[in-house]
C-alpha cells in the first residue's frame, strides 16, 4: 500500500513539474488579418523552445508557413491555433501568410 502512494506522488510530482515547465514557455502572439501579420517581426530567444499562438482575424483565410523552420498551420476566419518551436540558433527566419504572399511577409529574430 505505501508503494502504490509513493508512486502516486512521484506521479503527481512528476505531473505538476512538467505543467510548471510548460507555464515557462515563452509565448507570442501573432495576428493574420487578410494579408498582414501584426506584429510581422516576432524577436525571440536564441536556444529556447517556443510557442507562437496564431489568430486569423481577417475575412479570408490564412496560413503561417515558414520553410526555413518546416512549419505551417492553415487557419480560416476567426481560427486560432499555436504552433511550438525547438530552440533556435541566432539569426532571422522568414514565415508568410501563403494565402497573400505578396503581403503577408514576416520574420523571426532569434538572439
Amino acid at each position: 500500500m505505501n508503494a502504490l502512494r509513493l508512486s502516486a506522488a512521484a506521479l503527481l510530482a512528476a505531473l505538476l513539474s512538467s505543467s510548471a515547465f510548460a507555464d515557462e514557455l515563452p509565448v507570442y502572439k501573432l495576428q493574420m488579418k487578410d494579408g498582414q501579420l501584426i506584429p510581422a517581426r516576432l524577436q525571440v530567444p536564441a536556444g529556447k523552445k517556443f510557442k507562437i499562438e496564431v489568430m486569423n482575424t481577417g475575412k479570408t483565410p490564412a496560413e503561417f508557413e515558414s520553410i526555413p523552420l518546416r512549419k505551417e498551420k492553415v487557419l480560416g476566419p476567426g481560427a486560432e491555433s499555436f504552433l511550438v518551436f525547438q530552440p533556435l540558433s541566432p539569426g532571422e527566419y522568414k514565415f508568410f501568410d501563403d494565402f497573400h504572399p505578396k503581403t503577408g511577409q514576416g520574420v523571426i529574430v532569434a538572439k
